[in-house]
């Protein structure tokens, strides 16, 4: 192949038609009108001698040799977005930076708090617009749109990189005046009604089916795996107003530690370990490989990184062991 005949900017249009699946929308994201995409579809088609897409009943539909480009045209990309990068130093006390960060409600009132104070004394200019995971897509995250994403994960976009930030166990909590107070044992745990609490990945969530146990979380798949099942009788999103709930009625909330401890002076609040075995949840940090180089980007996932490892609890600490650089080259998920 003449490399001389190939132009950059048709693997960018590659890039969003394999993506996009659409000559329409493609166009739409690049800002250009659909007769030009269409003229890039066809300089690609030229250049791969594939059709690369072909019209179906479901709509556009990549060729095989589509399927093997795309992991290589977006790798391209990314290389081409770190060679061309100008080299800065990033100086976080001047710095005005606008970042926008989508985290869970448990993120937020657990870990985002401290990354704010740290903030304020070593970047005291720059500004964050915090999002819930609802407001946001893994296409908003991908395209940079998004500078991270801070939740709990059951799966995410291959070319997305990420890092653990901690551990936690769980909690339960119940009002002081709660009857089971006076007995709490997992027959009573078992015989209580319950608020359930959580929320991972991204995206507009949907309603909650009580019977799919498995995709209810970590509490309930760890009562299935000893033929239990509670009673759930409120399904919430939230964790301080499930605690709100707690405190006001018979129910028992059983949500992360750290989430719980945002109570933990509450005098009308009773908090106590389950009466069964929960593996701990893990919180994790999610970027786009586009900015994975961005100083700007690299400074704050290393500060938010190092708060939330300082902060880990050290009966159930991973090991946080790497350097800088190494914390830089995270491995990509999975």
């Amino acid at each position: 192949m003449n490399l001389h005949g190939v132009d950059l900017n048709l693997m960018v249009a590659l890039n969003v038609l394999l993506r996009e699946k659409s000559v329409t929308r493609a166009a739409e994201f690049l800002g250009i009108t659909q007769p030009a995409m269409s003229n890039a579809l066809k300089r690609l088609r030229q250049l791969f001698d594939d059709p690369l897409l072909v019209r179906t009943s479901e709509g556009m539909k990549p060729t095989e040799r589509a399927q093997e480009l795309e992991p290589h045209v977006r790798d391209l990309l990314i290389q081409v977005e770190q060679v061309v990068q100008p080299v800065s130093q990033f100086a976080p006390e001047k710095s005005e930076h606008f970042y926008r960060i989508a985290v869970s409600d448990y993120g937020e009132s657990a870990l985002m708090p401290l990354v704010l104070e740290r903030l304020r004394e070593a970047a005291p200019h720059i500004s964050i617009d915090i999002m819930a995971p609802s407001d946001v897509s893994s296409h908003d995250v991908e395209q940079g749109f998004v500078d991270f994403v801070i939740n709990r994960f059951d799966e995410l976009p291959q070319s997305f990189y990420q890092t653990l930030l901690w551990r936690d166990n769980f909690t339960c909590v119940f009002a002081k005046d709660n009857s089971i107070a006076d007995h709490f044992s997992f027959e009573s745990y078992m015989a209580a009604q319950h608020i359930w609490v959580s929320k991972t990945g991204m995206g507009v969530g949907v309603g909650v089916n009580p019977d799919d146990v498995q995709r209810l979380g970590w509490v309930d798949a760890a009562l299935n795996c000893i033929g239990e099942k509670r009673r759930i009788n409120v399904f919430t999103r939230h964790y301080q107003a499930a605690l709100q709930m707690a405190e006001v009625s018979e129910l028992i909330v059983t949500l992360p530690t750290k989430a719980a401890q945002l109570q933990k002076h509450n005098p009308n609040l009773i908090f106590t370990p389950p009466p069964f075995v929960i593996p701990p949840l893990e919180l994790t940090m999610a970027w786009s490989p586009l900015l994975h180089f961005n100083p700007a980007h690299q400074w704050l996932r290393r500060l938010v990184a190092d708060v939330a490892h300082e902060y880990a609890d050290p009966s159930i600490r991973p090991n946080y062991e790497y350097s800088n650089r190494e914390m830089e080259e995270a491995t990509v998920h999975p």
